[in-house]
C-alpha cells in the first residue's frame, strides 16, 4: 500500500510500476483521510490510496520505483502477505509480474513462505 497527495502522482507510480511489471494491477481508491505524526505535529491530509498487486520477490524494486516516482520526503510504503486467494488470480497476478523466461510463470501459484523462488507450482 502506498498513499499519495494527488492523482498525478499516483498515476505515475501506477503507470510505472504496471509498464516494469512490477505490479499487475494498482488499484488507486480516491478520497483516503490520513490523520498522521510528522516533525512533532499532527498533521491530517486527503489523500489517495494505491493497492498494489506484486510479488515478495519483487518487493524491494518496487520500493525503489515508488521512492524514485513519490514526491514525499518519506513515502508510506508498506506490504502485507497474500495467505490466499483465487486462484486464477494468483496466477495472473505471476505471470504479469514475471518476465516471459521466469520458471514462476504458467501455472505457480503465490506461495513465498515455501519457496525461495517465491512462487511453486500446482500439483
Amino acid at each position: 500500500m502506498v498513499t499519495c497527495p494527488d492523482r498525478e502522482s499516483a498515476d505515475r507510480i501506477a503507470s510505472s510500476l504496471t509498464t516494469k511489471r512490477l505490479a499487475a494491477c494498482v488499484s488507486v481508491a480516491e478520497g483516503v483521510r490520513s490523520l498522521y505524526r510528522w516533525k512533532g505535529k499532527i498533521e491530517e491530509a486527503g489523500e489517495l490510496l494505491l493497492m498494489i498487486k506484486t510479488r515478495r520477490r519483487i518487493l524491494d524494486r518496487v520500493v525503489y520505483e515508488v521512492k524514485l516516482n513519490h514526491p514525499y520526503q518519506t513515502p508510506e510504503i508498506l506490504a502485507l502477505p497474500i495467505i490466499g486467494g483465487s486462484q486464477e488470480y494468483l496466477r495472473w497476478l505471476i505471470e504479469e509480474t514475471s518476465h516471459p523466461t521466469d520458471p514462476c510463470r504458467s501455472g505457480g501459484v503465490v506461495d513465498d513462505s515455501t519457496s525461495k523462488r517465491g512462487c511453486r507450482y500446482d500439483r
